[in-house]
């Protein structure tokens, strides 16, 4: 089901407020183990949840300090052990892959899921540990340039183009990928951007959706996620942002995301509807990287989804 939205003078109004519920699974801490993800994704599909969506670092703190799991790996157990929750990365930073090794991964992955899956890509962070410290170009705008010419090489090699291509960082002479994804003409693309910049989401705006989060106004040495998580007034914004680059939001994915693990039925509902009621239709419930958490997350997962 899509979540059709027509514009008002603030908000956006939906023909029906149903948003697909998904998990939200960090590759690290309790979840540096690729059973016991493989293992929630089991009982999320049992639980009535939609999809299963994991982080993609490759060390995430400087030294090696942090046991992480490899994202496409853990993703191709996730698709062979369920049959009809919706799983991909959540974001893939493309700016430190190769466009067409990231391709194959895809399509294989989406032929493993029988069309199962969606891709999310962005800049990716941390610039540091993740691309930095293996020599990557971790500048903003090497990043947004990267993701950008990769973007439109994923595009081509999933749809099964021949591709023949000089740019500014890729050479590829006559290439073709094959098999094909299931899906037609390719998995849908989401890709994140974050507020309070701009640049983000134009380029969100040209794909099937948008996973928006926020740069917090003060970074202190530990993580505080909530402050990346957008309000319901925020996420209108972004709403009507995209709006205006594509002239409408028929058909296009917008991602809320939080946490309604101390929310009871109703409550939790109500903080759904006020993201649906400002242009979300997919929600995403963030799954705490705390030490010890991984019986209270299969017991949130469990419970199934928000307002349930």
């Amino acid at each position: 089901m899509r979540h059709v939205v027509v514009a008002t003078s603030l908000f956006w109004t939906s023909t029906y407020t149903s948003v697909k519920c998904a998990l939200y699974v960090p590759v690290f801490n309790d979840y540096a183990e690729p059973a016991q993800i493989v293992e929630l994704a089991c009982l999320a599909e049992a639980s009535g949840w939609d999809g299963i969506f994991i982080w993609d670092h490759i060390a995430l703190r400087p030294g090696g300090s942090l046991e992480v799991v490899d994202a496409t790996v853990t993703l191709a157990a996730i698709a062979q052990a369920t049959s009809t929750i919706q799983l991909g990365p959540m974001i893939s930073p493309l700016a430190r892959r190769r466009p067409w090794k990231f391709a194959k991964e895809i399509a294989t992955l989406d032929r493993l899921s029988k069309g199962r899956v969606i891709v999310g890509t962005g800049l990716g962070e941390p610039v540091g540990a993740d691309f930095e410290s293996f020599g990557e170009d971790g500048t903003s705008a090497g990043r947004a340039s990267r993701l950008d010419e990769g973007l439109s090489l994923l595009d081509r090699f999933l749809r099964d183009e021949e591709v023949d291509h000089v740019g500014k960082h890729y050479s590829i002479s006559k290439a073709r990928l094959r098999p094909t994804p299931v899906q037609q003409p390719r998995p849908p693309i989401w890709v994140a951007a974050c507020l309070p910049y701009k640049r983000g989401f134009r380029r969100a705006a040209q794909w099937e959706g948008c996973f928006p989060l926020k740069i917090p106004s003060k970074r202190s040495g530990g993580t505080d996620w909530t402050n990346w998580w957008l309000t319901p007034s925020e996420l209108n914004e972004v709403a009507e942002a995209i709006d205006e680059r594509r002239g409408n939001l028929d058909n296009y994915v917008l991602v809320s995301t939080g946490s309604t693990h101390s929310l009871n039925g109703m409550s939790a509902k109500q903080h759904l509807d006020s993201f649906s009621d400002n242009g979300a239709n997919w929600w995403l419930e963030w799954i705490t990287d705390e030490t010890g958490s991984y019986s209270k997350t299969a017991e949130r997962i469990e419970r199934g989804p928000p307002g349930n």
